[in-house]
């Protein structure tokens, strides 16, 4: 790779790592997968901040990539396996706390794939939060991005004082 190639794609990479903004809610650590080129679904992961002084919530998101997008997590049945299943009203976000969606927890799931998720790829995602309204974000395509060290994050955190709920 050439070195003019180089500086782009770093300075590419580095735009894209940018958290997005709106009316006091940031969307950061953002991206989208799928299990494989001929996979029908996909999920995206992200990290909502609200340093807001109101509660909002995280209603729904749209996209042209797949034919509808929906809140989803991950509960474990009495049999104890774990099945993923459609959140009915979005994701809450308190106050001056953050919402983390995340493998194996929250997610934003991406039904009827209109195209396959490649490596590198963008796609663009409407957020629309309760009271912020819609936020636009660009999400690249990471396929081989691990869960960091096996472990979940705990989904709701009070930022005003440094201590969880």
């Amino acid at each position: 790779m050439s070195f003019t190639k180089t500086i782009l794609a770093s300075a590419t990479a580095i735009i894209l790592a940018l958290p997005a903004f709106a009316d006091g809610i940031m969307i950061k650590d953002v991206y989208i997968r799928s299990s494989g080129p001929n996979a029908k679904t996909g999920a995206a992961f992200l990290v909502i901040m609200n340093d807001t002084d109101q509660d909002d919530t995280l209603v729904g998101a749209t996209s042209d990539i797949a034919k509808r997008v929906e809140t989803h997590t991950h509960i474990k049945t009495d049999d104890g396996v774990m099945q993923m299943r459609k959140v009915e009203g979005g994701f809450p976000v308190a106050a001056h706390s953050m919402h983390a969606l995340q493998r194996g927890g929250d997610h934003l799931m991406f039904m009827g794939l209109n195209r396959p998720l490649n490596q590198g790829d963008m796609v663009t995602v409407t957020l629309t939060f309760e009271n912020a309204g819609d936020m636009t974000v660009e999400i690249p395509v990471d396929l081989k991005r691990m869960p960091e060290g096996g472990m979940t994050m705990k989904h709701d955190m009070d930022m005003s004082n440094g201590t969880s709920d």
